[in-house]
């Protein structure tokens, strides 16, 4: 016999989740807004240092408590009104609602207060941070999750601690050919209702979409990442992407059928376009492969790559040694004033890609090998590299790779940093190794979010 639901009985509702007054004493390394209540920390995002907030209690833990804002019921005088209607459920630029030279201003303490947890460098004065022409749009290149909920396409990003994709097709820091194109793939996913992947039941085609832009050209490069090989739905939908933005030169599939979160997987294949996009970042063409890395705001970039070739000042003669190279974009521009440049990188495609980025731009004075940094670097002769650099994931060095890089005996060694809680660890380390930082520049590479870029020229210390 059939079984009718029974009406009758009103839907339980969910308790109201309980609300608290509290006042937010600083950001944490996320972003997040820190407070205290009964005892515990209690994180909250979009709140500013110094703001009294009413938080709904949504997580407690033994040490703290996941809270998410209700009402700010006394203002920092640093808020602005967010230049995006998604900033309470997207939370990926933490900072988006304080005004951007309280923004700069609250980088410069943060790298101040990492210094000062070693007393080797509590009398570092860093140069003052070098801000960001373009605040908003400067995203050139974007990750993407991919999901359909309640029949709806959304493409954008994990709301936090969640698997709920917030959909940011207009997001206000991806350079404006990106929004486009987002736009374009969500409308024709939806009308040819292509099946999304769900990590749930791990069935689906399409895991993500990435997307790259070339600012100098205009030009855009596309990659699909899908659950298996498919060449009928992808091929149609590239096709159909080129015809709306004749600016995306190159759109590729990307094959990952993990069940973990890693977004790309071993296989790439060209489905219409180019194999790769083609940039200039400063004195320097690069040659950007779909799986390669490289940083998100150009214009910021290449102030870095001029930097660091300034403050190497290399005479022609000398050598340089470029870990973690990437594409090879420092080695390049160090290369038109060196000798020799070694660039190293754990990535083989990185290396692949740095390899042809010195062919096209005739330099034949680089070399690139990939590997483990600190096993490559101590098979270099000791005394025949003048300047090193050194530019790391946000964990940092491992002491080992300090301490080949110190036994080269470099005249100058440059770190460039994306995490001031590691880059102070290093350099204390370094200054036991012998090295000690000259002149500190903080960057702006990420407007309204907490992250920092830093790069540092560290010199010998003089023996006695």
């Amino acid at each position: 016999m059939a079984k009718f639901q029974d009406r009758s009985k009103k839907p339980t509702r969910r308790p109201a989740l309980p609300c608290v007054e509290i006042d937010i004493l600083h950001l944490n390394e996320d972003g997040l807004g820190v407070g205290r209540h009964a005892g515990k920390e209690v994180l909250v995002g979009n709140t500013l240092p110094g703001e009294r907030v009413s938080v709904r209690l949504e997580h407690e833990g033994q040490r703290r408590i996941i809270g998410r804002l209700h009402r700010v019921l006394t203002a920092s005088p640093d808020r602005i009104p967010p230049p995006c209607p998604l900033t309470e459920h997207c939370q990926g630029c933490s900072l988006i609602q304080m005004n951007y030279q309280a923004q700069l201003r609250s980088k410069e303490t943060r790298l101040r207060q990492a210094l000062d947890q070693y007393g080797s460098l509590r009398d570092q004065q860093p140069l003052p941070i070098h801000p960001a022409a373009r605040p908003l749009e400067y995203r050139t290149n974007a990750k993407l999750v991919m999901a359909r909920e309640r029949g709806a396409v959304r493409i954008g990003l994990f709301r936090r601690g969640t698997h709920q994709v917030v959909d940011i097709s207009g997001c206000p820091l991806h350079h404006p050919l990106i929004n486009r194109i987002v736009q374009v793939v969500k409308d024709e996913v939806q009308r040819q209702k292509i099946f999304i992947y769900d990590p749930l039941s791990r069935r689906g085609l399409l895991r993500y979409l990435l997307v790259k832009v070339a600012p100098a050209s205009g030009k855009a490069m596309v990659t699909f990442v899908t659950a298996e090989r498919d060449y009928r739905q992808i091929t149609h939908l590239a096709k159909w992407l080129k015809r709306k933005i004749p600016e995306v030169v190159s759109v590729q599939q990307n094959i990952n059928p993990s069940s973990g979160n890693v977004v790309l997987g071993r296989d790439t294949m060209r489905m219409i376009g180019v194999p790769d996009l083609i940039d200039r970042v400063g004195d320097v063409g690069l040659r950007i492969s779909p799986a390669s890395f490289f940083q998100v705001n150009h214009d910021q970039a290449a102030f870095i790559y001029n930097l660091v070739r300034q403050w190497a000042a290399l005479k022609g003669h000398e050598n340089a040694v470029d870990l973690y190279c990437g594409i090879g974009g420092i080695a390049l521009h160090l290369a038109r004033d060196a000798g020799e440049v070694a660039g190293i990188e754990v990535a083989e495609e990185a290396v692949l890609n740095a390899r042809e980025n010195a062919h096209m731009n005739q330099l034949d004075n680089c070399s690139f090998r990939a590997g483990d940094a600190a096993e490559l670097v101590r098979e270099l002769v000791p005394d025949t590299v003048a300047v090193a650099v050194v530019n790391p994931p946000r964990v940092g060095c491992d002491p080992a790779v300090l301490e080949a890089l110190a036994g080269l005996g470099p005249r100058a060694l440059i770190y460039i940093s994306c995490n001031p809680v590691t880059l102070a660890r290093d350099l204390d380390m370094l200054q036991t190794l012998g090295y000690r930082a000259d002149r500190m520049q903080p960057v702006d590479m990420f407007p309204q979010t907490i992250h920092l870029e830093t790069v540092v020229l560290l010199l010998p210390v003089p023996t006695t």
